[in-house]
């Protein structure tokens, strides 16, 4: 069997985007695949719900397709892409079932986002963000009469929101709006697809949803004086006939997604606001006629997460939504009025999607012997533990329906992770170990240690760390990674721990692990290496600040300085707030002590510092005064950006960038353990033994 490596990555395919026909015989979904080292081939396949068939590709496209919505007739599926574009800016497409060829239908400035078919069939909703001079002028419907238009970058910038900028962009005064395509009832005449605006000003609209054929529902972050510092917003009812919207609720939360029945009810998020970031997120329902509201979970000690998406079931009578829980994710059912508590549908592993149909629920998944695969189950097992794994009919009624890199896995040589329950200061804790390749317990082995994000997160066994966890396995290192206090899917008040302090509380769960680990003979405690991204990057810094137990570390996209990170993140300075219940300058001494940047002059780990330079949440500016004052003192350090990327570097950055960062954590690692023969990475060229070295060479020799 053949090692895993880093380059292993422009191999694996994932799914996304699953989503049941409405007749429940078929799934569509996106797989998503390396193209080359700065781009991926995304494209929608179907699959037949009952596994009787393989998985066939429907869309051919150089570019990206995705969001797959079927039309509620199931004759037609709707997409978005950038296919024949030079840009970012994907379009709306629709492509007939039975065969045919996909047919824009779109042609606006800032591409497609968030779409929703009408109940009839005849309309679908999306926004996109566009300034007051392209509303003004019409451009935001159909910019096909432009010659290549491109947005007018201002220069100078002047900054007049609180919140200017976010993801990898500025805002540069766009505004995210609500539109609507008339795409008719058939492909008959798409080449005159009529778009509308439907919401206008200088406020935020998002998440349109349809309730009837005549009613769409969407969000308004349009409450307080300043809408930016306000994480309260507002639901809409806009009346197609009447040209007509109506506010209908307002509630708090971070993230404002919806979901809408025929019958006049809407579910949303809900998180107090005073805890915007410590609270787990609510779901709620309101019925618009009436005004009354039922709280959902209210009974169900895990939160939602702050991007999930609740569904209503083709009866319009159940909502469906999914939770972190105990490293795997449940998905949930209730009735809209919360007369009865919710109840578990299914708890299989790492779902990333999901999608309800009529007797059926279908969702990507991950686990620890795959990367990840679309999957279907009845509606009707509760409670079922998981998935037995391989393929075909399993408990729960739950069926996998693809096995996208069944040829790569037959190559290579996965190992299975082996589950820790063990007890720090403050109770139990939840973890994992993965060992390498051809081990033996006689003899010794380095160990890796993963720090999350989030905070308030939660791993798993699979899921976007997979290949990094086995590649670094596949190297000679035992891996550990664990949900410590502060981590979703264990409760509220686990959650709540780390209240006012992020890093001690964090670490002393993180070390209760590693103390176990090391206990073991074949763990040698001598060395031990850390690493993590954004709140990882945050506990490796800190880490390396309280003790030098550790071996060597690396640093990914961090928090360096609670006060420069508020002051320069995007939306994310309610962090600040939220956790540590204070500002910079209400407690100025209190946020540096607790900040990695107020240890920094006591760290001689070894300590490799990875960011984006386009990274908006956790802004590059602290991790360079990281990085002086450790060079400043002599500490082994090494500082690596990459253009193009930001904070997700490691989930959907440039496939080249994404091998390019796990060699040089493993490269770092490798140069200061015993059990490597290799130089440290400063004794090294640049690129030596990562994948740009060996292309940079090859490239050489052409040349010549």
């Amino acid at each position: 069997m053949a090692r895993i490596e880093a380059a292993d990555f422009h191999d694996i395919a994932k799914p996304g985007d699953v989503r049941l026909s409405p007749d429940g015989e078929q799934v569509a979904f996106v797989r998503k695949v390396p193209d080359d080292d700065e781009s991926y081939e995304s494209t929608v396949h179907l699959v037949p719900s009952d596994g009787s068939e393989d998985p066939r590709q429907f869309t051919v496209s150089e570019g990206g397709d995705s969001q797959p919505r079927w039309s509620p007739s199931g004759d037609r599926i709707a997409f978005v892409s950038n296919r024949g574009k030079d840009d970012d800016r994907p379009q709306l497409w629709i492509i007939p079932v039975g065969g045919g060829e996909a047919r824009q239908v779109t042609e606006v400035p800032a591409g497609v986002q968030g779409i929703s078919w009408s109940p009839d069939g005849t309309r679908i909703a999306f926004t996109q963000s566009t300034t007051a001079d392209e509303r003004e002028e019409g451009l935001d419907v159909d910019i096909s009469e432009e010659d290549e238009y491109e947005r007018e970058t201002p220069d100078p910038r002047v900054i007049d929101r609180t919140v200017y900028r976010t993801a990898q962009q500025y805002f540069d005064g766009a505004r995210s709006h609500v539109y609507v395509a008339h795409v008719g009832t058939a492909l008959a005449g798409v080449d005159d697809v009529e778009v509308e605006r439907v919401t206008d000003g200088d406020v935020d609209f998002a998440s349109p949803e349809w309730g009837d054929a005549s009613t769409l529902y969407y969000t308004a972050q349009d409450v307080g004086d300043d809408p930016d510092d306000s994480h309260r917003y507002s639901i809409y009812a806009y009346d197609t006939n009447a040209d007509e919207a109506e506010k209908v609720h307002e509630s708090s939360g971070w993230g404002a997604g919806i979901a809408a029945n025929g019958d006049g009810r809407v579910a949303f998020l809900y998180s107090e606001e005073d805890q915007m970031s410590i609270q787990p997120t609510e779901l709620k329902t309101v019925d618009v006629a009436s005004g009354d509201v039922a709280w959902i979970t209210e009974e169900l000690d895990r939160g939602l997460g702050y991007e999930a998406a609740p569904q209503w079931g083709p009866d319009g009578e159940q909502i469906h939504f999914s939770t972190p829980d105990e490293g795997k994710t449940s998905v949930w059912c209730a009735p809209g009025d919360a007369s009865e508590a919710p109840s578990r549908v299914v708890r299989p592993g790492a779902v990333s999607a999901a999608h309800v149909g009529e007797d059926q629920l279908a969702f990507a998944m991950s686990e620890w012997d795959h990367p990840g695969d679309v999957f279907v189950c009845s509606r009707q097992h509760a409670d079922q533990p998981g998935l037995d794994g391989g393929t075909g009919v399993s408990r729960g009624g739950c069926r996998r329906l693809t096995e996208l890199n069944d040829g790569y896995l037959d190559d290579v040589d996965v190992q299975e992770p082996e589950e820790l329950h063990f007890n720090s200061e403050q109770g139990e804790v939840h973890g994992w170990t993965i060992t390498p390749e051809d081990f033996d317990e006689d003899d010794s082995y380095p160990l890796a240690v993963e720090v999350h994000g989030g905070p308030h997160a939660m791993w798993t066994t699979a899921g976007t760390m997979w290949h990094e966890f086995q590649t670094l396995a596949a190297r000679g290192y035992v891996v550990f990674w664990s949900n410590p206090r502060g981590s979703t899917g264990y409760g509220t008040e686990y959650m709540q721990a780390i209240e006012r302090d992020w890093g001690d509380v964090t670490l002393t769960d993180v070390m209760a692990g590693v103390d176990l680990l090391t206990e073991r003979d074949y763990v040698d405690e001598d060395d031990v290496h850390l690493t993590g991204g954004s709140f990882g990057g945050f506990m490796t810094s800190w880490a390396v600040g309280q003790t030098d137990f550790f071996t060597s570390a690396v640093s990914q996209r961090g928090v360096y300085d609670l006060t420069g990170f508020y002051g320069s993140t995007d939306g994310a300075y309610s962090l600040v707030e939220g956790d540590f219940d204070t500002t910079p300058w209400e407690e100025p001494e209190f946020l540096w002590e607790k900040s990695p940047m107020g240890h920094a002059h006591e760290v001689d780990t070894p300590t490799l510092l990875i960011h984006s330079d386009d990274d908006y949440r956790t802004p590059v500016c602290t991790a360079e005064l990281w990085h002086r004052i450790l060079r400043k003192q002599g500490t082994d350090t090494r500082f690596v950006r990459y253009p193009r990327e930001g904070h997700e570097l490691s989930r959907s950055g440039e496939p080249g960038h994404i091998v390019d960062r796990i060699e040089r954590i493993a490269r770092w690692f490798d140069g200061y353990s015993e059990y490597q023969d290799a130089e440290r990475a400063l004794d090294r060229e640049a690129n030596d033994g990562l994948s740009a070295g060996e292309e940079a060479d090859g490239d050489d020799e052409s040349e010549e």
